[in-house]
């Protein structure tokens, strides 16, 4: 099974999910910007030539790790507008949020975001860190090859709106790899924002034409929903994994999920199971089930939230979780009376020559987000909002100024207080699994970061609890995991992707991983 080389660099590394991208956060590190700098010019180039994925129209999450182990956390996710109650939804009609719904698009909180982390860690302007990104926009930029295969995936969800279909199809159809692009408008609006900031974004002509393009689909987005957009520095949740801390962002993110899965997954001794084997994707699987159950009763907005984030890592609560998991065979359902305590998407990782790290998540959600498209600025808006329930009485139901459950969640390992690991993953749903399932192969395997990357993934469906396996995992193990009592499947395609970057302080060393479901690549010097 051939694959990549982990990269080695001694003065800093950038891995994301594009080459241009990569090649942006190279050049602005070299040019003296430090990691953050080197990740904003690495999005916002994302924004243009991965458009499926991400854009200024969407949500971003960061963490950010200083070389002594301080670590500060960022929520740049938007809220639904102030008129969407469940009572305006019911009174429209509306009984669930699609993706496509103009109800699915919250604030998009990424352009406030990267101002606020630059602001708060960074040391270049927009006006810099935007040049390749309006380079390629209005130049051109060619379609890369996983980028051009999930674009003939979204050609229903264009053709549906005028705007869509004018700025992201040709002739009707998906561009073919290598094709040649430019998005002028998408140009003018991000010289805009780096002549004018973020203010730029959410108020004037960009904002308005945000909120015509809504409200011609029936959507609640008014300028004063736009204007009121705001990113939260947090305190990111810490929790050990055998000696290793991990930090994850709190609620509305879903971090928490990756450290329940982890606390559940470290009351079992993996390292003795063949890594390949079912017996490690069985325990995997029921921790993931279990995790994402606590997940739908509990993560939403905090300020909505019935639990406390910090319980659900509580020691008594995981003992109680993992009794839950057997070795012999399958749960049948997951039960919910035990769940209460007592009481489309990039990421991309940039390590610079001081030793700052960064952890950055960029998202629309679904392939293209809502596929709806404020035509006089491009801004392609994501669909966060579809994660809402349209009914009142769940933890997740919309309500007006409230964020919805995130899955997008930046990571950062710290062993003996300094940052070892900054790394995400892609993928939706999968991510907190992802997660799990990375610091498992690189921890309890000893994989290199490239290797944890690369290696065969499972999931499973959220509704059925069917298991999907990628098709490298072997007929032994689906056969194993069917003798537990698992229905399994193989995957359609690749299950998310993932960059990760680990330090080595003592050496001076850093080892880079780019996985390969994905265009990208890891590079440093």
């Amino acid at each position: 099974m051939p694959g990549r080389s982990p990269v080695f660099a001694r003065e800093a590394a950038a891995a994301t999910s594009h080459p241009l991208a990569t090649s942006a956060a190279i050049e602005v590190l070299q040019a003296g910007g430090n990691a953050v700098d080197a990740a904003i010019a690495a999005v916002a180039v994302q924004c243009v030539v991965e458009p499926h994925m991400t854009g200024l129209g969407g949500d971003c999450f960061a963490i950010v790790a200083e070389p002594d182990g301080r670590l500060t956390g960022f929520n740049g996710s938007g809220a639904a507008p102030r008129a969407a109650t469940p009572q305006k939804l019911a009174e429209l009609g509306v009984t669930e949020i699609d993706e496509t719904s103009p109800h699915a698009v919250t604030v998009p909180g990424a352009v406030r975001a990267w101002e606020t982390l630059l602001k708060a860690h960074g040391t270049k302007s927009f006006k810099t860190l935007f040049k390749r990104a309006v380079h390629y926009a209005r130049e051109g930029f060619p379609v890369a090859p996983r980028v051009a295969r999930d674009w003939a995936n979204s050609v229903a969800k264009l053709s549906a709106s005028p705007a869509s279909a004018a700025s992201y199809l040709i002739k009707g159809e998906a561009p073919k790899t290598g094709a040649i692009l430019k998005y002028p408008r998408l140009a003018e609006t991000l010289e805009a924002v780096a002549e004018g900031g973020a203010d730029a974004f959410y108020s004037g002509e960009i904002a308005e034409d945000i909120v015509r393009a809504l409200k011609s689909q029936g959507g609640l987005m008014t300028l004063d929903d736009l204007a009121a957009c705001h990113t939260t520095a947090v305190s990111p949740v810490l929790r050990d994994y055998r000696g290793f801390t991990v930090a994850e962002l709190p609620p509305n993110g879903q971090g928490i999920v990756a450290l329940v899965m982890l606390g559940i997954l470290e009351k079992f001794d993996l390292g003795v199971l063949d890594p390949l084997g079912p017996e490690r994707f069985h325990l995997e699987m029921e921790a993931a089930r279990i995790a994402y159950a606590v997940r739908e009763k509990f993560v939403t907005d905090p300020g909505h939230m019935d639990v406390c984030h910090t319980r659900l890592i509580g020691g008594d609560y995981l003992d109680k979780l993992a009794g839950l998991v057997s070795l012999d065979k399958r749960m049948e359902t997951v039960p919910q009376a035990m769940l209460a305590p007592q009481t489309d998407t990039v990421y991309l990782s940039v390590v610079d020559k001081d030793g700052l790290a960064v952890s950055f998540i960029n998202s629309l959600f679904s392939d293209f987000g809502s596929g709806i498209v404020a035509p006089e600025s491009g801004v392609l808006l994501h669909c966060r909002g579809k994660s809402f329930k349209a009914k009142p009485g769940f933890a997740n139901s919309i309500d007006g100024g409230k964020r919805p459950m995130h899955t997008i969640i930046p990571a950062m390992v710290l062993k003996g207080g300094a940052p070892w690991l900054s790394f995400g993953v892609m993928g939706g749903h999968y991510q907190a699994c992802g997660h799990a399932h990375l610091l498992t192969n690189i921890i309890d395997y000893g994989m290199d970061v490239q290797a944890a990357i690369d290696f065969p993934r499972m999931f499973f469906d959220l509704s059925s609890h069917a298991l999907e396996a990628e098709k490298l995992i072997p007929a032994s193990t689906v056969e194993g995991l069917e003798a537990l009592g698992h229905k399994v499947a193989r995957a359609s395609g690749p299950i998310g992707g993932s960059q990760a970057i680990m330090i080595d302080k003592a050496r001076h060393l850093l080892t880079a991983g780019s996985d390969p479901r994905k265009d990208g690549h890891a590079a440093g010097y």
